[in-house]
């Protein structure tokens, strides 16, 4: 089986239109692959407060997951418990130091990435599902905001 890494997850659930239950189980993972993502961009900056600003976004990132956990009970009708496979985090491929340059890339997907929640969210017949999804998006668009400080202190 060819497994995606988290760059790759991440462009297929930006590619959804709708959110069904397989969608939200992908989406699952990303989001907490998210979290070593952004501890892994906090280990390679060598900037203390960037870096703490960088694993805020982190926890945040299984904070959704476990939204989208709970919107998933929501859309199945019973409690749901993610499997083993969802479990499994996506390998994070980064480089052993990061170019500056990486960071508004970051920032437009974490506003793409509310875009996208927001959108879901409106196509969402469950009112209770489309409020866990517009959180999660509101999220992103702070995660770009941290970003955007990141960069400044990298720059100073």
């Amino acid at each position: 089986m060819n497994e995606l890494n988290f760059f790759a997850a991440a462009a297929q659930v930006a590619a959804l239109g709708t959110l069904d239950v397989e969608g939200m189980e992908l989406l699952f993972r990303v989001e907490c692959s998210g979290e070593d993502f952004y501890f892994a961009l906090a280990d390679r900056i060598g900037n203390e407060a960037a870096a703490d600003l960088l694993r805020k976004n982190g926890r945040e990132e299984v904070g959704h997951a476990r939204r989208l956990q709970r919107a998933i009970a929501l859309k199945l009708g019973h409690e749901y418990e993610p499997s083993n496979e969802m479990l499994t985090r996506f390998a994070i491929p980064l480089p052993d130091t990061i170019d500056a340059e990486l960071f508004p890339v970051i920032v437009k997907a974490e506003l793409d990435g509310d875009a996208g929640y927001q959108r879901w969210a409106d196509c969402e017949e469950n009112p209770e599902v489309a409020k866990l999804l517009r959180q999660n998006g509101r999220e992103e668009t702070l995660h770009g905001e941290r970003v955007r400080q990141v960069m400044e202190l990298l720059k100073g």
